[in-house]
């Protein structure tokens, strides 16, 4: 099921996407099409289809979460831009080929992060919701990208670099790095519905926590398990810069095991939602299983 609501969504999402990276002036030819190249590559889109999924999931219209989900894509395309930094992580592989400082220059790389930034905001404006709805989206967004969310995520994780922590602080670390953007895909296809009651915002948010967390558990596990091929970016990057993570702290069985124990609480908290939640289901077993 997942693999045809993933390449159905990923259509979806990638066509509203290219429409983007036509550059308004001839001058701006190189921007964008850098801009293109760090977002249009063999991304899983994994935020947008939360995007798509939590939206049906309360009987809304995905075509309506468009504007949502390029939002969230843009937002993480941004940021793995600036991660692979020589500043930052330093890495010269993305996706399977070279990260777009490599494939341009770092300051090509870092306006093109900027602007990808700034874009999801000026896409989220338009969004076909009320004023209300659209406010409210920008401020989710808003909150999950910068230093409340993502932004301050990463800061914890460069000064944590070569330090040992307890699992409370790697948690914390990673609640906000990763899990903040996955909460917010949620929380936008939800607000994208114009269906989602308190109860079921509650309970959409304890499954977004959940599998928030489980992704990074899971790609911790993938940075020892997997390669380089299948991975897309460099294996083992997180051990040669001594990282905390979640295989280090706890071991790598007990790491798989609290990933699978992390699903169980999203699958839980959808126990309230009929098939129309199946794809978030789905989702949350993919993001357990996935190998890269």
């Amino acid at each position: 099921m997942i693999a045809a609501y993933q390449a159905r969504s990923q259509a979806r999402v990638d066509a509203a996407l290219e429409a983007l990276f036509t550059p308004p002036r001839a001058e701006l030819a190189r921007l964008y099409e850098a801009m293109r190249y760090s977002v249009m590559g063999n991304g899983k889109r994994i935020r947008p289809l939360l995007v798509y999924a939590a939206c049906e999931a309360l009987g809304g219209d995905p075509v309506r979460a468009n504007q949502a989900a390029c939002a969230v894509e843009l937002i993480h395309a941004y940021s793995l831009v600036h991660d692979d930094l020589p500043a930052m992580d330093d890495d010269d592989l993305r996706r399977g080929r070279p990260t777009t400082h490599k494939a341009y220059d770092e300051a090509c790389a870092i306006l093109a992060g900027d602007a990808l930034q700034t874009l999801a905001f000026d896409i989220l404006a338009q969004a076909p919701q009320s004023a209300e709805t659209r406010l409210e989206m920008i401020r989710v967004l808003t909150w999950a990208s910068g230093p409340a969310g993502m932004v301050g995520g990463q800061a914890i994780d460069l000064e944590s670099v070569g330090r040992h922590i307890d699992q409370g602080a790697l948690e914390t670390m990673h609640r906000h790095k990763t899990g903040a953007l996955i909460e917010a895909s949620v929380r936008l296809g939800a607000l994208a519905s114009g269906h989602a009651t308190f109860e079921q915002s509650d309970a959409l948010g304890l499954y977004a926590r959940a599998i928030g967390l489980a992704f990074q558990v899971q790609d911790d596990v993938l940075d020892i398990e997997s390669d380089t091929a299948t991975l897309g970016k460099r294996q083992g990057a997180d051990e040669a810069r001594n990282k905390p993570t979640y295989p280090a702290l706890l071991g790598l069985e007990e790491a798989k095991r609290y990933a699978q124990a992390l699903c169980e609480q999203a699958l839980h908290a959808l126990e309230g939602f009929g098939e129309s939640a199946d794809p978030l289901r789905a989702l949350a077993f993919y993001i357990v299983q996935r190998r890269h």
